[in-house]
């Protein structure tokens, strides 16, 4: 199992800011996610950056182990 947190626009689009979800890989990790909560996350997904255990993460064939931390970043805006 991983934890994933969301944070912003993704934790709103999940309504949710933690969870706890099961997947092998990060593309698997991702369609858990959108069916989970819906369309509106996969949008919001398509602009963030995830990071597991503090590594950002691109290859959705990057295998996930249980008790990763995921946290998922959309973007944000700041000066």
């Amino acid at each position: 199992m991983v934890t994933v947190r969301y944070f912003a626009a993704a934790a709103d689009a999940a309504g949710t800011t933690t969870e706890t979800l099961a997947a092998a890989t990060l593309g698997e990790l991702r369609a858990v996610m959108v069916a989970a909560h819906g369309a509106e996350l996969g949008r919001v997904l398509t602009r963030c950056t995830i990071l597991v255990d503090g590594l950002r993460l691109d290859d959705d064939g990057a295998a996930l182990a249980a008790g990763d931390l995921a946290d998922v970043l959309p973007p944000f805006a700041g000066g």
